[in-house]
């Protein structure tokens, strides 16, 4: 697995204008292929009279899935533009989808290609993005005595808590990333007088 991603940071629309063509570009961070295919869906019908929609996806922290489409655009001019404006910014779980309104003016294969880019360039700028990072998932269980001043310490100390569950005993499930894993046990250990238990979970991402 990929250590950290970057994804968009709120579903969002840019547009810019070039030569009389109005270049909407509709961002949107998606989990699944069929995430994006609805969104593209939704644009379409959305702008149901514009002249192309254009997209492009990248799925996966690895970038394991990436579709691109022209829509009508000569080859290569438009979809391929922006997915590799995508990966180079390092984007991953994103959908880009870029409407042109022709204007009447042609803009050649050139024109195209940095139109289309740079409609997906200037949204990732406008709409930001954030980085999610790997991290492991862990449990604490710890008696009811102890797990107020537990919690208080992980907030304090910027541990993501997930959840916080009561019982006979509290459970905590938190994020940790995989080096900090020893030095959490140490720390778990002194801060309950060894009472608490830790239990190692799966792997996932989180907002850095």
């Amino acid at each position: 697995m990929q250590d950290e991603y970057r994804t968009v940071a709120r579903v969002g629309v840019h547009e810019v204008e070039v030569n009389r063509s109005r270049f909407l570009c509709a961002l949107a961070p998606v989990a699944t292929e069929q995430e994006a295919q609805d969104f593209i869906a939704g644009v379409r019908k959305e702008h149901a009279d514009a002249s192309h929609h254009c997209f492009a996806y990248v799925i996966g922290a690895d970038a394991a899935i990436q579709k691109a489409s022209d829509d009508g655009e000569p080859g290569g001019t438009a979809g391929v533009p922006m997915l590799q404006m995508l990966l180079r910014r390092d984007m991953r779980y994103v959908v880009a989808v870029v409407t042109r309104y022709y204007g009447g003016v042609k803009l050649g294969a050139g024109g195209l290609i940095r139109a289309y880019g740079g409609a997906v360039g200037e949204a990732l700028d406008t709409l930001g993005t954030l980085t999610r990072r790997r991290f492991r998932l862990a449990t604490v269980t710890v008696d009811h005595q102890r797990a107020g001043k537990v919690e208080n310490d992980l907030r304090s100390t910027g541990r993501t808590i997930r959840d916080v569950r009561y019982g006979e005993a509290v459970t905590i499930e938190i994020g940790l990333p995989d080096a900090d894993v020893e030095a959490f046990r140490g720390w778990l250990a002194d801060a309950t007088a060894g009472t608490a238990g830790l239990e190692l979970g799966g792997e996932a991402y989180g907002d850095a």
